[in-house]
């Protein structure tokens, strides 16, 4: 026996089964956890500044840190708590990166390295980088054959 809804009765039932989101309480956690996060990335680059290195190198060594982080937080399940209550703020930054990495890894690690967690590493982020790739990969052909770009 199979229950067919309309639209308006969809409609209907998702609205009694579902909560309004209070958005602007969403908007304002986002902003301030994502703030958060953002404002550690800067210790972290100044840090990196005070231990000697370079503006670039530090720029450099702060993103590998807070992937790190993120990725860190997430095996110890403690993204995943901190993301119930920040929301879309631990999306953003690069942490957030880290967690879109891990998270599907861990969720295979029982079928092993290769079928698990090789497999699944890039579910989330394999396309991203694929299309963040060769989309730089375009543009730069692009620039060098309008002449625009050095060569170097």
């Amino acid at each position: 026996m199979s229950m067919k809804l309309d639209k308006q009765s969809y409609q209907r039932l998702l609205e009694q089964k579902s909560p309004p989101s209070p958005l602007p309480l969403d908007c304002l956690k986002a902003f301030l956890f994502g703030g958060a996060i953002c404002t550690v990335g800067e210790a972290v680059s100044n840090f990196w500044q005070w231990r000697g290195l370079e503006t670039t190198d530090a720029a450099a060594a702060t993103s590998i840190t807070m992937v790190f982080l993120g990725a860190l937080l997430t095996c110890l399940h403690l993204y995943e708590k901190l993301a119930k209550h920040a929301g879309a703020g631990t999306i953003v930054p690069i942490t957030g990166f880290a967690n879109s990495i891990v998270s599907p890894a861990m969720e295979f690690k029982s079928e092993g390295l290769v079928l698990g967690v090789g497999a699944k590493l890039f579910v989330i982020a394999g396309p991203v980088l694929t299309y963040g790739i060769s989309a730089s990969v375009i543009y730069g052909l692009i620039l060098v054959l309008l002449g625009g770009g050095d060569g170097a």
